[in-house]
């Protein structure tokens, strides 16, 4: 029996927790360059933003908020953890309709704001294989999928907002950041 301990744990990935940039940290405003070749690095790193993303209760997470200045984006909206998404050099190539929705962001913890998106979008990447795929998305998909491709390009969701509201923002999290110091 310890042999098999032994070669199980072996085989087992470590994973790592990734530290979550805050706004408005400057380097959540760099733009992701496209990943070369989907690899081991790049599969350790998709798995590494999963237990990011999960461990701190967000349904999506884009290698931007760890630091990672490449196109790489995870998903899962499902309370169980059983739909895992992952989009590599996403791009959307087609938008249609308008929806607000309330979001948030693990950047910017305890913010919540109205944003308009499209209702619906189709975007292309690569998953973790580097295998091509097409999704059509709507509702709350096509919402984090918007709004996690928006980091890649270097814009953080209160940007979407107006100035008054990103100032107020700003205070309020100068304030939070003055009573932990």
């Amino acid at each position: 029996m310890k042999n098999r301990r032994r070669i199980r744990r072996r085989k087992e990935k470590i994973m790592a927790l990734l530290n979550i940039l805050q706004y408005p940290d400057e380097r959540l405003h760099t733009v992701a360059k496209p990943v070369e070749q989907v690899d081991e690095r790049i599969r350790k790193l998709v798995a590494d933003m999963f237990e990011t993303m999960y461990e701190s209760r967000g349904i999506g997470l884009a290698a931007t908020q760890v630091d990672v200045h490449e196109r790489v984006v995870v998903m899962d909206l499902t309370e169980d953890r059983s739909e895992p998404r992952v989009f590599i050099n996403p791009v959307i190539v087609e938008k249609d309709g308008e929806t607000t929705y309330e979001e948030g962001c693990l950047s910017v913890p305890g913010i919540y704001d109205a944003v308009t998106r499209a209702e619906r979008v189709k975007v292309e990447a690569l998953n973790e294989k580097g295998e091509k795929f097409t999704l059509e998305a709507d509702g709350l998909l096509a919402i984090c999928v918007q709004h996690e491709l928006d980091h890649l390009m270097g814009i953080v969701f209160v940007e979407r907002l107006s100035q008054l509201k990103q100032g107020r923002i700003k205070t309020k999290l100068k304030k939070r950041q003055k009573h932990t110091i």
